[in-house]
C-alpha cells in the first residue's frame, strides 16, 4: 500500500477514536473524490453536497467498523458514499403502498370468455383464408395484417396495381361470405 493510502488508513483509525483533527485531515484528503462519486450517482450538485455531509457523518459514527484488511481504505470510503447515494435514489421513488390498502384493479386483458371467442374467431378466419387461392390469401395477410401497400403488393406479385386492388376487394367479399355462414 502506498504512503497516501496508509495515511488515510491511519486517519480513519484516529477518527474511530474521535480525533477531530484526524477527521478534518481525512475530509481534506478525500472529499473531492467522494463528492465526485456522489455527484455522478445523484446527478444533482446540491443533493450531492448534502449527501457528502451525510457521508462524513456516517464515517464519523462508523469509523470503528473499518477493518484494515489489506484493501484500500478508499474502497471503504467510496462504499459508504455509494451506498448512501443509492439509498437517496431509492427514497426519491414514490413510496409503495401496502398491498392490502390498494384498491382492486381490473385486469386490462380480455376476460376468459372474450379470449375464447377471439380464439374461435381466429380459427374461423384462418379456415376462410384457406378457401382463397394461396396468392390471394397471402396478399390479404400482407395488406391487412402486415400493412404492406397496394403498390408493394402489386410489385411483389407481379401484377398491375388495379389488378391487386381487384384481388383484395374480391378476396374480402369472399371472406365476408365465408364468415357469415
Amino acid at each position: 500500500m502506498d504512503q497516501r493510502l496508509a495515511e488515510i488508513e491511519g486517519l480513519i483509525a484516529r477518527v474511530a477514536l474521535r480525533d477531530r483533527a484526524a477527521f478534518s485531515a481525512l475530509y481534506d484528503r478525500t472529499s473531492a473524490k467522494l463528492f465526485g462519486i456522489c455527484l455522478r450517482i445523484l446527478n444533482d450538485r446540491a443533493e450531492a453536497e448534502d449527501a457528502l455531509q451525510e457521508v462524513y457523518l456516517r464515517i464519523w459514527h462508523r469509523a470503528d467498523r473499518y477493518a484494515a484488511n489489506g484493501l484500500s481504505p478508499m474502497t471503504w470510503l467510496i462504499t459508504v458514499a455509494r451506498n448512501l447515494c443509492l439509498d437517496r435514489l431509492r427514497a426519491r421513488r414514490a413510496p409503495m403502498d401496502d398491498i392490502d390498502t390498494v384498491p382492486e384493479m381490473a385486469d386490462a386483458g380480455p376476460t376468459p370468455e372474450a379470449a375464447a371467442v377471439a380464439a374461435g374467431d381466429r380459427v374461423r378466419i384462418a379456415a376462410c383464408l384457406d378457401e382463397l387461392p394461396a396468392d390471394r390469401a397471402d396478399a390479404v395477410r400482407r395488406a391487412y395484417l402486415d400493412g404492406e401497400t397496394y403498390q408493394d403488393l402489386a410489385a411483389r406479385f407481379g401484377v398491375p396495381l388495379n389488378t391487386m386492388r381487384t384481388w383484395l376487394r374480391r378476396s374480402l367479399l369472399r371472406l365476408r361470405d365465408c364468415l357469415s355462414r
